[in-house]
């Protein structure tokens, strides 16, 4: 009982969220109120940060990680890879290294996206999204990615993709792997939402993935030098 109760309650966080951005939600339920405007302070006024930001960010620097992007099909859907005027809204992307295998049954991955993100709330309004895994030479393409949308409105320009096979999501090309989802589940988590998407497919590219992947570590991209495999004991 406590499970099925965590999954309707994960459940009916997402439709919240969802339909509080604006996003289509089908539901044979009764239509659900949005959630309140969060409040972003978790520090009163009167009282000092715990920890300094900038102290934060250089020691949490030092966890080498992964990075992907993170697409999401224009209104008109994923085949359209024109950005805007009278197509509608184009679609979108941002650069995340905070992703993270969640559950393999059911198959769930999750990554973390700033509450303050322009990008974000366009994802949330498709429902859907592809996470891809940036290979070693993908640092330039990345970068682009990691720009605001208010600097770089259409981060798609000149870039090569195709559609997702379930979602219609910007698959990029040249990526070793890729991970097909539409949204389960959205938390709170201080300045962050933790997005939970449920894989609905996947797959990879074994050349791309021979140049090995690219990392991001103290501020800079980087590669890897593959050692001895760790030994199971």
């Amino acid at each position: 009982m406590g499970s099925m109760m965590g999954h309707a309650g994960m459940a009916a966080t997402a439709v919240r969220y969802l339909r509080s951005v604006g996003s289509p939600v089908s539901s044979a339920r009764e239509p659900v109120d949005p959630l309140p405007r969060p409040d972003l302070r978790a520090v009163r006024e009167d009282e000092r940060l715990p920890v300094d930001p900038a102290e934060f960010r250089r020691v949490l620097g030092h966890f080498a990680s992964g990075v992907t992007v993170v697409t999401a099909p224009g209104a008109t859907g994923g085949d359209d890879r024109r950005s805007g005027d009278e197509q509608g809204e184009g679609p979108a992307g941002f650069a995340c290294q905070s992703f993270a295998s969640l559950s393999l049954d059911p198959p769930l991955i999750a990554f973390m996206a700033g509450r303050t993100s322009t990008t974000w709330p366009r994802i949330a309004r498709a429902g859907v999204f592809c996470v891809n895994i940036m290979g070693a030479e993908q640092g330039e393409l990345c970068r682009d990615f990691a720009v605001s949308s208010r600097q770089r409105p259409d981060k798609f320009a000149g870039v090569s993709y195709d559609a997702a096979p379930v979602t219609g999501s910007p698959l990029l090309d040249g990526v070793p792997a890729w991970i097909d989802c539409t949204v389960h589940a959205v938390h709170t988590g201080g300045d962050h939402l933790i997005v939970v998407g449920r894989v609905e497919a996947l797959g990879t590219d074994e050349a791309a993935a021979a140049a090995g992947p690219l990392l991001f570590h103290r501020g800079a991209f980087g590669g890897f030098s593959g050692g001895p495999p760790l030994s199971r004991g």
